[in-house]
């Protein structure tokens, strides 16, 4: 292996988009060392490699895409926070988390992190982010379901995502922070004393480099195409979820995989499908069947703005009563819909539909994991030197449903709140020292036919899961499993998703109740007897997920 000097300052010269050159990238084989090594390009791990860099740390930050390519763009709603002087509270804002999120939130966890959100919101536009003004000059603000204020903040109507990346990219580039792009990692170096140094990658072509770190952090987003349709982007695969499973990092609430109550609808579509931000709901559309009756009337008191799994749950027992596949978001009475909601508005009219005259036909589809690795509220999980942030976490903010725009607020606060807690493990000297040893060989997985793992996890661990119907897909993918090296991009893509397949359907074949995103119909009442609590998992000696009993899991992150 060539050696790319002593650290990251010799890398930025040389990284496929180091200090804006996309051009160039590092011979095969090489290496480099850095203090941090942040992997993904999303709000959580723009914002720690901007934090870490001001800290004084060396950082490189590695994507497997373009840096522009994350969940974070696709953000359509906003970021929720208070604002006290619109009349809001913190204590109100809490108070709507911990209701949507079913009884499985952490609640000091939960303030701490919506209390952190008007300085993490400063500091973020600080850096360049411009969001929407109301006609006072103040920030404009909607609502979403869930919430019992406006207090979502949002840039270009409804492209709040395209904004926050952009100024976020746009700080990486003047602070001269290196980015590694087209590159994927596949597996962690291991310290003498069972924590992470850093990582080894594939480049575009199947080549190995190795990034040896004091600190690497996880902030690759989620697992959407684990099912068949799903709002997130192709990249979405679960990779640093797998890794840090594979790492020896314990996972919690993998069964509650939140369904957006409305993607745009077109027959057929498969992968990525637009979604219609539910702050179109905020502005007053309403769910309809194709008779024209009221999807959410008399279903919850806040009716079309109920959490989404409530929401997501309603419209799927109508498709099933209607024997249909979509219903219909009518928001004809909205006044300067194309202003206020650009990007909706250019997905209808590829689809030949026209919201300002005619309903939108939507339906559910796979949106945001809530669970995750098991971290602190500072990212850390149980592996020294491995931390994690964004939606691949699991710090006790979301429970068993996401609130609407808590996505961008936990990615703000907790993707600084990481980055500080690596500088204080390094000045606290719990960090092992850059090691040397060798790395391993070609890591080899598990892997599935990736198709064969979306349809039965669509089919049977979506909206209305069983025990036949878990355990079938259970069996089945254990049965199309074969052994591969993970020497490609899409192998290391294949594995994440078996085993990620693998440990949602056990965490959701443990848990024998209805709670938030995860509904059993043949164990359709909450029980907060046995279940008021989390399901963890681990990897066993023999690689495969293993539910952590309570006494083990309460030390798990």
């Amino acid at each position: 292996m060539t050696t790319v000097g002593n650290g990251v300052g010799d890398l930025e010269a040389k990284t496929a988009r180091a200090v804006g050159s996309r051009s160039e990238r590092p011979a095969d084989g090489w290496e480099a060392t850095a203090d941090l090594v942040v992997v993904g390009t999303g709000v959580a791990g723009l914002t720690a490699a901007l934090r870490a860099r001001e800290l004084g740390l060396s950082v490189l930050v590695v994507t497997k895409a373009e840096v522009t390519d994350s969940n974070t763009r696709w953000a359509q709603g906003g970021v929720a926070v208070v604002d006290v002087a619109t009349g809001d509270s913190i204590a109100g804002h809490v108070a709507d988390t911990l209701a949507a999120g079913g009884g499985l939130c952490e609640e000091d966890v939960v303030r701490a992190i919506v209390a952190g959100g008007p300085a993490a919101v400063a500091r973020l536009r600080a850096r360049g982010t411009t969001f929407d003004r109301a006609a006072d000059g103040g920030l404009a603000r909607t609502r979403e379901g869930g919430h019992s204020a406006f207090r979502v903040i949002h840039a270009g109507g409804d492209a709040t995502g395209v904004e926050v990346e952009r100024a976020l990219v746009a700080d990486v580039d003047r602070k001269r922070v290196p980015v590694l792009e087209r590159h994927v990692a596949v597996d962690t170096l291991r310290t003498p004393s069972g924590g992470v140094g850093g990582l080894t990658l594939l480049d575009p072509d199947g080549a190995r480099c190795v990034v040896r770190a004091r600190a690497v952090l996880l902030a690759t987003g989620g697992f959407g195409q684990l099912y068949q349709a799903t709002s997130n982007p192709e990249i979405a695969t679960g990779d640093g979820l797998a890794l840090a499973l594979r790492a020896g990092a314990a996972a919690a609430d993998l069964e509650f995989v939140q369904f957006h109550p409305t993607v745009l609808y077109t027959r057929g579509a498969l992968g990525r499908c637009p979604l219609v931000t539910e702050a179109v709901r905020g502005e007053g559309a309403v769910l309809v069947d194709a008779a024209g009756q009221r999807v959410m009337a008399g279903v919850h008191p806040s009716a079309d703005l109920a959490p989404r799994d409530v929401v997501s749950a309603a419209i799927t027992r109508r498709l099933a009563a209607a024997g249909t596949d979509h219903v219909y978001l009518d928001a004809t009475g909205i006044d300067g819909f194309a202003r206020r909601f650009p990007t909706v508005h250019a997905a209808c009219a590829r689809v030949d539909v026209d919201p300002t005259r005619e309903p939108i036909p939507v339906t559910p589809a796979a949106h945001f994991a809530c669970g995750g690795v098991a971290t602190s509220p500072e990212g850390r999980t149980g592996v020294p030197g491995l931390y994690a942030a964004g939606e691949v976490a699991r710090t006790g903010l979301h429970g068993a449903n996401r609130l609407a725009s808590n996505s961008l607020l936990e990615g703000l606060v907790v993707g600084e709140r990481a980055a500080e807690a690596v500088a204080m493990d390094l000045a606290a000297g719990e960090l092992a020292p850059l090691t040397r040893v060798t790395p391993s060989d070609a890591v080899v997985a598990p892997v599935a036919d990736r198709s064969l793992v979306q349809r039965l996890m669509s089919r049977h661990a979506a909206i209305g899961r069983d025990t036949d119907g878990l355990s079938s897909a259970a069996s089945r993918i254990a049965a199309a499993r074969r052994e591969r090296a993970l020497d490609s991009h899409r192998a290391v893509e294949d594995a994440a998703l078996t085993l990620l397949a693998d440990a949602l359907l056990l965490s959701a074949a443990e848990r024998t109740e209805s709670r938030g995103c995860h509904v059993r119909t043949d164990f359709s009442e909450r029980d907060d007897v046995h279940w008021q609590r989390s399901v963890r998992v681990r990897l066993d000696a023999t690689g495969a997920p293993a539910v952590l009993s309570p006494a083990l899991a309460s030390g798990a992150a």
